[in-house]
């Protein structure tokens, strides 16, 4: 009896722990691309890669979705480094990996990937529950002016903030 209670305790903690664990993040993406529907997505990973993901190491910077002519999804140049204390069943850093979605949401994916300027990218990748997510987005490519136009924009609402806390604490010039 005791040891049911001890396992259900241990898989709460661990589902607290990975509640708010993000391991990968892919800021490139919110500034070449304006982000339209988002998605989450399971992974299908090795023992290996789950043991490297939960030491926080890995990268989705160069990563990009694939859709296969069999309708699967299929993360592809993502890297999870190899774990340092793994053997001779260790993975390659930079295989495609398996998303796991569902019928609709991949038909729905396609359609949109095949119109002009639209593409499948990854957002972040997180623990959920003790199982790895990744969070992909449909989205339509930034023109040059588009991406000046947004960090031109970013950095007056910065300016703004710090006027109107610089107000509040007396310092008003």
């Amino acid at each position: 009896m005791a040891k049911a209670g001890v396992t259900s305790q241990a898989q709460k903690n661990k589902a607290e722990a990975d509640k708010n664990q993000v391991i990968a993040r892919n800021k490139r993406a919110t500034h070449e691309y304006f982000i339209d529907e988002k998605y989450e997505a399971g992974l299908v990973l090795s023992g290996t890669e789950v043991k490297s993901l939960r030491m926080g190491r890995a990268s989705i910077t160069e990563a990009w979705i694939e859709i296969d002519r069999r309708g699967e999804a299929w993360l592809q140049n993502a890297t999870i480094p190899v774990y340092v204390a793994g053997t001779w069943t260790n993975h390659r850093p930079t295989q495609a990996r398996k998303l796991l979605l569902h019928r609709d949401q991949i038909i729905r994916l396609t359609q949109k990937s095949r119109e002009k300027g639209f593409t499948i990218v990854p957002l972040q990748l997180y623990f959920v529950g003790g199982r790895a997510k990744i969070e992909i987005a449909l989205a339509r490519g930034k023109q040059e002016w588009d991406k000046r136009e947004t960090l031109r924009r970013k950095q007056d609402d910065r300016e703004a903030r710090r006027a109107m806390s610089d107000f509040r604490k007396g310092r008003a010039s």
